[in-house]
Formats: C-alpha cells, sequence, structure tokens
C-alpha cells in the first residue's frame, strides 16, 4: 500500500524558508516521479516541483524557479521542497504526489501523472 506523509509546513514571513519532507513508502520501483503540488481552495492544483529518483533530477516549475529546489534521500525514501524567499502568494496546501508506472525522465508535468497522493501540509506565509 503506497503511503506519502508530507511534513514541514507552518507560518513563515515573506522572505523566510521552509523545507517539506515527504516519507514515501509501499511503491514499486517502476514508480519512478515524484511531484510537489500545491492547492489553493477554489484554485486547480498547481505542480511545482518533479523529482526523477533514479538519478535524482529535478525539474522545477516557472512560478517558483530560483527559489524552490527538490531533492532526495533515497536512504529515508524521502523527497524534500526547499523553499526560500517565500512570498505570500505561497501560501497553500503542499502536497507530495507519485507517478504512475514507468514515467520517464523529464516527470511528466501535471497531476494527471500522478496517482497516490499525500494528506497535504500547510504553508502560510504573512507579508
Amino acid at each position: 500500500q503506497v503511503r506519502l506523509v508530507e511534513s514541514g509546513g507552518g507560518s513563515v514571513q515573506a522572505g523566510g524558508s521552509l523545507r517539506l519532507a515527504c516519507a514515501a513508502s509501499g511503491y514499486s520501483d517502476s514508480r519512478r516521479c515524484l511531484g510537489w503540488f500545491r492547492q489553493i481552495p477554489g484554485k486547480e492544483r498547481e505542480g511545482v516541483a518533479y523529482i526523477y529518483t533514479p538519478d535524482g533530477s529535478t525539474y522545477i516549475s516557472d512560478s517558483v524557479r530560483g527559489r524552490f529546489t527538490g531533492s532526495q534521500d533515497n536512504a529515508k525514501n524521502t523527497v524534500y521542497l526547499q523553499m526560500n524567499s517565500l512570498k505570500p502568494e505561497d501560501t497553500a496546501t503542499y502536497y507530495c504526489a507519485i507517478g504512475s508506472r514507468w514515467l520517464a525522465s523529464p516527470c511528466a508535468a501535471g497531476s494527471s501523472h500522478y496517482i497516490d497522493w499525500g494528506q497535504g501540509t500547510q504553508v502560510t506565509v504573512s507579508s
């Protein structure tokens, strides 16, 4: 059974940093892409980072590039989203998700390719 557990959310002032973690378990090696998404109530879920786990290569969306980075710790089966220079518009619930089988690098963008989701962690950035 696939399990994804996010942690690290919280409240921070603009310009601050947070690091989100997603501990993943129960998935087959054929599922190679882990994505970070965020969602504001009433808006569509937005992908912000995708990590190809065989080599750790990461794609960052244009909206957060230069401020957010993705990484992984294979020994812990955990992926991270480092968020720097946070802005109030980054306020959202952040989710990690694992892609369908046999996705290749660069990982497919878009939530339709991601099958299992964590419960989300709230990030609030105040001005």
